[in-house]
């Protein structure tokens, strides 16, 4: 059985249906990213998964004991209200010294724990909040519109974050992308998402649909990058031949390029 599915689900506000028969599954272990157009109902759909927002056509499976953990789109913190990374990981439950501390340091922010929320950059915060998501070892991860406000390095950084919680924990991570030009390679599936789904698969075979082109007004011209990350040192199981860069879709994998990457917000 699918760690979560969604079968014909519709949402309405009102009279207004923001989300019309949406399918999908997410298994064990997978990266799914969804993208779409502001408006087009991306957290909607989180939220209707979460349980958060009702259905009104269509059910919501989940597998038995599954352990949610998100990451919402934004988090206000209150400048004028002193509260420590320590502190905010135990809210709303509290959680004990080494459990946050093992959180910490997995998203890279080991020995922060002193650290004012209301000092911390928007990367900082994000892992913070990722930390926050992490401590209850969930099984599946849902991240909605993560790397918002971030620069390209700051995304690119968040990626391979995503991709060694991945690795090192075993968790799906379902993430909605803002970003309609640039996804992470290790996407097993993206699914573009405008109130319905309009075409789903690899990354690759994504960006050469038609669909995808129309969404997002790309023409014949656009592309959709990968983010590839890959490490360059050895790990236990063997050697990994490693590197960082950018790959366009319809290259082959370390093809030089004479040009740069538009990195639409």
């Amino acid at each position: 059985m699918s760690l979560l599915s969604a079968q014909r689900i519709c949402v309405r506000y009102g009279a207004t249906e923001v989300l019309h028969d949406v399918s999908l599954a997410i298994e064990a272990g997978e990266i799914v990213t969804i993208l779409g157009p502001n408006g087009s109902g991306k957290s909607t759909l989180l939220r209707a998964l979460l349980g958060i927002v009702p259905v009104a056509e269509g059910g919501i499976l989940r597998s038995e004991g599954l352990r949610i953990g998100y990451v919402p789109q934004k988090l206000a913190v209150d400048r004028s209200m002193p509260i420590t990374v320590r502190r905010f990981l135990s809210l709303p439950v509290r959680v004990g010294d080494a459990a946050a501390a093992e959180a910490l340091a997995r998203v890279g922010m080991g020995g922060q724990e002193g650290q004012q929320m209301s000092d911390l950059s928007g990367g900082q915060l994000q892992r913070v909040l990722l930390a926050r998501a992490l401590i209850d070892r969930p099984g599946l991860l849902m991240l909605d519109e993560p790397t918002q406000g971030l620069d390209q390095q700051g995304e690119a950084a968040f990626y391979r974050l995503i991709e060694e919680v991945r690795t090192l924990t075993g968790a799906a991570i379902l993430m909605v992308s803002h970003d309609l030009h640039v996804v992470m390679a290790a996407s097993d599936r993206v699914i573009c998402l405008n109130g319905h789904i309009c075409c789903e698969g690899t990354p690759r075979v994504v960006s050469n649909a038609p669909e995808y082109r129309a969404l997002f007004g790309l023409g014949t011209q656009g592309a959709l990058a990968l983010y590839r990350h890959e490490h360059d040192h050895e790990h236990a199981d063997g050697p990994a031949h490693h590197h960082h860069d950018h790959d366009h879709h319809g290259h082959k994998h370390g093809q030089k390029h004479g040009h740069g990457h538009d990195h639409a917000g």
